[in-house]
């Protein structure tokens, strides 16, 4: 897979922007504020119709704009494909080769990406809620059914809590409960035997570049947590058993929900855990494994996607170079070369093991423009 040009119009600070992309590796220069991470955020956009900076879409559109578009060229072993999404205060519009898609899910999976930035250190030691976007955007970029099930648990979701905030329990309807409970299992079940697979998955291909990083003295082990029920399955089919244990799960915490406002069982309190050599990373692992334990785990994902799609996703690196001591980097830089597609932003090229890398193009960003 390989993007061979990108434009944007009325994006963030790009009045105008047009692009082509032939060489692998595609780094992008400047001092902060000017626009590199906009580049990096809008191809994202594109894959998966969402920032990964900002949940509120006017924030894409540039200032006395009216829509932002983004549009590429892409290579796939299929053959070429052209991509544009529109965004405005009336939604979202997608097309594939020029076709409006119906729903957004169509157009989600079709230009594939891993992207690690800074933030993406604290997959390992940082919130439970970093880790679930973490599983969030990646499964939804190989199964994007899996996007559609995770929006309906979350608008049933919202309703539910809404609900329990706003009525006291002892004028609570069970019918009305009991109709969200279905359709919240249902599609927690759904997400839950979904990101299980997943992890099952990323675990094989995370230990083996983990243990080649450290040499073979450290024994990597990636596991998924959920709210309940710790022996999840990975069948294509909702689980009854698991099912039934939601359902039993939201029936006995009724009042503690009513009290507290809040839905305390499902997907949306699922965690994942690392462990190096049987010892737990969040809590005592050192700085450097918690780093080589992410490291790890986006590398693995290049790998995943690979053998899901059967082939390679772009690779978008944020000003993540800098973060990463000299092995680390090298280890990053010696897995993409010459395999994927790469697009890096930094603020200068000292932090960049430039001596790595072969054939990049530097791209200068100033205010909005790309200089050569």
């Amino acid at each position: 897979m390989q993007l061979k040009s990108l434009e944007l119009h009325g994006y963030r600070n790009y009045d105008t922007l047009k692009l082509a992309t032939e060489a692998g590796v595609n780094i992008f220069i400047g001092p902060n504020a000017q626009g590199k991470t906009n580049l990096i955020e809008a191809i994202h956009v594109l894959s998966l119709t969402k920032s990964h900076r900002t949940s509120k879409d006017k924030e894409l559109i540039g200032w006395n704009q009216s829509t932002a578009i983004i549009r590429a060229e892409m290579e796939k072993r299929h053959g070429d494909v052209r991509l544009e999404l529109q965004v405005s205060a009336q939604g979202k519009k997608a097309k594939i080769n020029g076709l409006e898609q119906r729903k957004l899910s169509g157009f989600v999976g079709t230009l594939n990406v891993v992207l690690f930035a800074p933030e993406d250190l604290d997959i390992v030691k940082g919130a439970p809620g970093v880790r679930r976007r973490f599983m969030d955007m990646e499964i939804g970029q190989v199964h994007p059914g899996y996007l559609y099930d995770m929006q309906q648990y979350q608008k049933i979701l919202q309703q539910r809590n809404n609900y329990l905030k706003m009525t006291d329990s002892r004028k609570a309807s069970p019918e009305m409960l009991e109709v969200w409970n279905e359709q919240l299992a249902t599609y927690g079940v759904k997400m839950m035997q979904k990101r299980k697979n997943f992890i099952v998955n990323l675990q094989k291909w995370a230990e083996k570049i983990h243990a080649g990083i450290t040499g073979g003295l450290e024994h990597l082990t990636v596991e998924y947590k959920p709210s309940f029920g710790e022996s999840v399955g990975i069948d294509s089919q909702v689980d009854p058993s698991l099912f039934q244990q939601f359902m039993l799960k939201l029936t006995q915490g009724k009042e503690q929900e009513f009290r507290r406002g809040l839905t305390l069982t499902g997907p949306h309190r699922d965690d994942l855990t690392f462990a190096i050599n049987g010892k737990d990373v969040q809590s005592f692992g050192s700085q450097g494994q918690q780093r080589t334990a992410a490291l790890s785990l986006k590398l693995a994902e290049l790998e995943l996607m690979h053998e899901e799609l059967g082939e390679y996703p772009l690779l978008l690196l944020d000003d993540v170079l800098s973060e990463l001591d000299q092995t680390r980097q090298t280890q990053l830089i010696e897995t993409f070369q010459s395999k994927v597609q790469t697009f890096i932003t930094t603020t200068g090229l000292e932090s960049v093991n430039m001596s790595r890398l072969k054939d990049a193009s530097v791209f200068h960003v100033r205010n909005g423009q790309l200089l050569r």
